[in-house]
């Protein structure tokens, strides 16, 4: 991996954390109290960051041209680490949430970059295979030509 590849992951990965957190921020007090429904919240945070991860998700593999799957999965398990990381050392902290509460509420929720990211990388690998593309068969193009050509003479006779 080239150290454009390398920043392009991390500053990605970086950028999901720091987006979803910066929109975060307006439906909170400065005292850290929900100014909202905390279970809508919660809802608009995780739809919103599951759209953005799932575009710059799509941005980063527009530079993959093989092994997809596994780009998918190394992208998605370093971004996951970020996310884990800076809550533990940003979020975790403002919140006063201890461990468990942090996982059940929060953690498990960033699974879903790495399910995403190796959804995307199956896709693309599938595209790239042809799998799942409708297959012509020799029969059909056969019956195809013989009724085209028969048209044809139709129309040619005086």
């Amino acid at each position: 991996m080239n150290a454009t590849t390398c920043a392009k992951l991390l500053g990605f990965g970086l950028l999901t954390w720091v987006l979803s957190f910066l929109l975060a921020v307006p439906f909170y007090s400065p005292e850290g109290v929900a100014l909202y429904d905390i279970f809508l919240i919660k809802s608009i945070l995780l739809v919103v960051s599951a759209a953005l991860g799932t575009f710059l998700i799509l941005v980063s593999f527009r530079s993959v041209h093989a092994r997809f799957v596994r780009e998918g999965a190394l992208l998605g398990g370093v971004w996951l680490l970020i996310n884990w990381a800076l809550d533990v050392v940003i979020l975790r902290p403002l919140a006063g949430m201890d461990a468990g509460t942090y996982v059940a509420q929060i953690g498990l929720r960033y699974l879903t970059i790495p399910i995403i990211a190796v959804g995307i990388g199956y896709a693309a690998e599938q595209a790239v295979r042809g799998v799942g593309q409708p297959q012509v068969s020799h029969e059909r193009i056969f019956w195809k030509s013989t009724l085209q050509r028969s048209s044809r003479a139709r129309r040619s006779r005086p």
